[in-house]
């Protein structure tokens, strides 16, 4: 990106001092590293009280009494308060976006007052001076239910005759939507093959180190509530706690220190963690929630739990015609508040069939109400269900067609010359590279070798399976995602750079740290912008009284979003600065630059005066400068993206594997992935996001289900019974990149936090069919089990008996 014009002021990407495209130490490492991180269990203030929740073991039941009089009387009991009682403080919300047409739901309560409507939901909070003295107390509570039927199964709650859970709604169909594109039905009658198949996807949910957690600390004094917070979306949550608690917005702090890992899981509001900050208004001090694991895998949400018709058209030739979905997606009693439980079945259907060039499409989407824990957006919403679908179909077309896979998507992904392209749902896409990525991918992969490998192998008894899957990404989200619905969700993101006579420069950022590195980039972006060592520079995020109004960090749009904010502010206070040093130096500012902390001529990079010098002479000895200059160290810049609804981008993954036929077990040998996230800040840390994306994708793949009976009893509460992806059962995973930079801002940055996610359990199911084609079986329901991969074979053994 170098400047044809030598006189023209050098680009962020060529200055000398960039720190843009490079791998740089995480400033919060070795804090984190030495244990001496802070998280909310790490908090402790004066007359803080500790809640447990007494929660419904029922699916679904009527609460007739609650008898809280022998835990009342146990040692520490500050209050049992139910759901009545704690309802004259804090009001109900109703999880819906106005975008989304016809999307409903009940209100939900902070705690339950009539019904519990899910195995795990709160009907009463124990508040003692010590957690186990609240947990002993809990024990003694004594509810009185009357079981009810309930709807569990999604399939089941839409028939005529299913149980209702909330009649007020008149049924169980929280959402649909239906999109008709082009003429699918002449497509499909003109076809040459027709595949249709069904995909399931299990419900399963995020495990972070650092459990959801609040300590809300109210001070009558002057009737203001801190909210120390493991949330992605602090402003959020600060302008939401105002709104159910009676409190204007300014009276209310959230804080976050270090959070222990999100991906989505704590970018929601949760009926646990509002009850926290309204038990510390009604009893006037601090309450701290820390969730246990068990309480954890029936209250954090949980995602993908879908069941999918999928149809694909192709010519004879190998050209994809149409596609046709039917989605049915299960979501628990309530929306979930306030960005709903709709999204991420609306984005299956904006999503499927993305990557390729066919012009026929019809979706329909069904979200469904049912007794189980609420279902939301978790990393990649929406992503690995569209792209497992799409790439389950393409891989199917192309064996019946007898043609290679890579060749086939070759034939069939948009040409990286056709952009601006409008996708199917009539989102545009500004510049993708599929054909670009698929040519690195199959380079890297080394793509014959590997099939010439399989084949000699597969002679030997010895079953391989290559798998390959395209995807598109949404990121850097406008107002488009929650704003235009009426959800106060911020689109936009700010930045505060002030330097400090020092010359150390301090950046207060909107966009939130949970571990993928905001602060590092932040940090990279600034010290470029401005013209520091990346050492001189700190990074504040996490606190809405200090830093600027933002959305947070969710949906990729941390270093989109967040990062061209700190890139504007920190070349504001770069120019202020030369404005400064060129009276200071009898120069024009721009004869001028500042380079890792020096003022220095221009032209000839000769050094002229030290930032710390400035920072001196402009704060203690003013009275020195000229009389009519005030010099402004403090600058804050906001960025919102307005030109796309999204920021698309690509990517495409492999997968290597072996398949033992006599166990079911799937040894992972190599894992690929190229993916385009425009701009690249910090190469290291986008690489391991996207390997951390991976393990989560492969962790749905082969590994993780949340299992309900027909009582609506989740059965694997407990990381005994769920499993989750360990490093020694995880491949090697090798990534590269292809450069797309977006032109909606001067960054060019992308998103690349869900691109592993997005496409891995797509790759693995068609690496496990590769490997499983000689027994003419197939697997589409994920996670893909030893169990499930016995029962294709066994079925296919028995049929050929017969």
């Amino acid at each position: 990106m170098s400047n044809e014009n030598s006189n023209a002021p050098l680009s962020i990407f060529d200055r000398p001092n960039s720190y843009i495209g490079r791998t740089v130490p995480r400033p919060n490492a070795k804090k984190l590293l030495q244990g001496r991180g802070t998280f909310i269990d790490d908090i402790v203030l004066p007359r803080m009280a500790h809640v447990v929740f007494v929660r419904s073991p029922h699916a679904h039941a009527r609460i007739l009494k609650i008898d809280s009089a022998a835990a009342q009387a146990m040692p520490g009991v500050i209050a049992v308060v139910t759901g009545a009682q704690l309802a004259k403080v804090i009001t109900p919300w109703v999880g819906v976006l106005t975008h989304l047409k016809g999307l409903k739901s009940a209100p939900q309560h902070a705690i339950a007052i009539d019904r519990a409507c899910w195995q795990g939901e709160a009907v009463a909070a124990v508040v003692a001076e010590s957690r186990a003295q609240a947990e002993d107390a809990a024990e003694l509570v004594a509810v009185d239910y009357e079981e009810l039927p309930a709807a569990v199964d999604m399939e089941v709650a839409l028939e005529p005759d299913a149980v209702v859970i909330h009649p007020e709604l008149g049924d169980n169909l929280a959402f649909r939507r239906e999109l008709l594109v082009g003429d699918p039905d002449a497509a499909f009658a003109a076809a040459h093959l027709v595949v249709e198949e069904t995909f399931h996807t299990g419900r399963h949910t995020g495990v972070c180190l650092e459990p959801r957690a609040m300590l809300a600390d109210y001070q009558p004094g002057d009737g203001k509530l801190v909210a120390y917070h493991a949330t992605q979306a602090p402003h959020m949550i600060q302008n939401l706690l105002a709104k159910h608690l009676d409190m204007a917005e300014a009276d209310v702090r959230v804080i976050c220190k270090d959070i222990g890992g999100s991906f989505g899981i704590k970018v929601h509001v949760y009926a646990d963690e509002m009850a926290t900050a309204a038990l510390a208004k009604l009893l006037k001090r601090p309450v701290k929630f820390i969730a246990d694991r068990l309480e954890s895998f029936v209250t954090d949400i949980h995602a993908r739990d879908h069941r999918i018709k999928g149809r694909i058209a192709v010519s004879k030739d190998g050209d994809i015609l149409a596609f046709e979905i039917d989605d049915r997606t299960g979501i628990g009693p309530y929306s979930v508040y306030p960005r709903t439980s709709a999204i991420e079945a609306n984005q299956v259907v904006n999503l499927i069939g993305g990557p390729y060039k066919h012009k026929n499409y019809r979706a329909k989407a069904e979200v469904v109400f049912q007794n189980k824990n609420v279902m939301c957006q978790y990393r990649a919403v929406g992503h690995p269900i569209a792209c497992a679908v799409t790439e389950g179909l393409v891989d199917l077309a192309a064996q019946k067609l007898g043609m290679d896979p890579a060749e086939f998507r070759r034939r069939n992904l948009i040409p990286d010359d056709a952009y601006p392209y409008t996708g199917l749902a009539g989102l545009p896409y500004e510049s993708l590279s599929h054909h670009a990525a698929l040519d690195k991918l199959l380079a890297m992969m080394d793509y014959q070798g590997l099939r010439a490998e399989q084949a000699e192998l597969r002679k030997r008894g010895i079953h391989r399976g290559i798998g390959l899957a395209s995807f598109i990404e949404v990121t850097n989200p406008s107002a488009a995602f929650y704003g235009v619905g009426g959800a106060r969700i911020s689109s936009q993101d700010g930045c505060t750079i002030r330097l400090d006579p020092t010359g150390v420069i301090t950046c207060a950022t909107g966009v939130t740290e949970q571990g993928q590195g905001t602060e590092a980039i932040i940090a990279q972006i600034a010290a470029t912008a401005v013209g520091v060592d990346i050492a001189k520079v700190r990074v504040i995020t996490g606190d809405t009284e200090i830093t600027p109004y933002g959305g947070g960090t969710w949906a990729s749009r941390g270093a989109g979003i967040g990062g061209e904010a700190a890139l504007q502010a920190g070349k504001a206070l770069k120019q202020n600065i030369l404005t400064v040093a060129g009276a200071m130096l009898q120069a024009a500012p721009e004869t001028l630059d500042l380079r890792m902390g020096q003022i220095v001529d221009a032209a000839s990079g000769a050094e002229r005066l030290a930032l710390e010098e400035l920072g001196r002479v402009a704060y203690y000895r003013p009275d020195t400068l000229p009389k009519g200059l005030q010099p402004e160290f403090v600058v804050t810049r906001h960025y919102v993206q307005k030109d796309y609804p999204f920021v698309f981008t690509n990517g495409i993954q492999a997968s290597y594997l072996e398949v033992d036929v006599d166990t079911g077990f799937v040894k992972l040998l190599k894992h690929w992935c190229v993916e385009d996230c425009g701009t690249v800040i910090n190469p290291q840390l986008v690489d391991e996001q996207v390997r951390g994306g991976v393990v989560q994708g492969l962790g749905a793949a082969l590994f993780e289900e949340c299992i309900y009976d027909d009582r609506g009893q989740m059965v694997n509460g407990s990381m005994i019974d769920y499993l989750v992806p360990m490093a020694g059962e995880m491949p090697d995973i090798q990534v590269a990149h292809c450069v797309s930079p977006t032109r909606s801002s001067e960054l060019g940055a992308k998103g690349a936090g869900e691109a592993g996610t997005a496409g891995a359990p797509a790759v693995v199911m068609n690496a496990i069919n590769d490997a499983l084609a000689p027994f003419n079986t197939k697997l589409l329901a994920q996670p893909f089990t030893p169990e499930r991969i016995l029962r294709a074979l066994g079925r296919v053994q028995a049929e050929a008996a017969e």
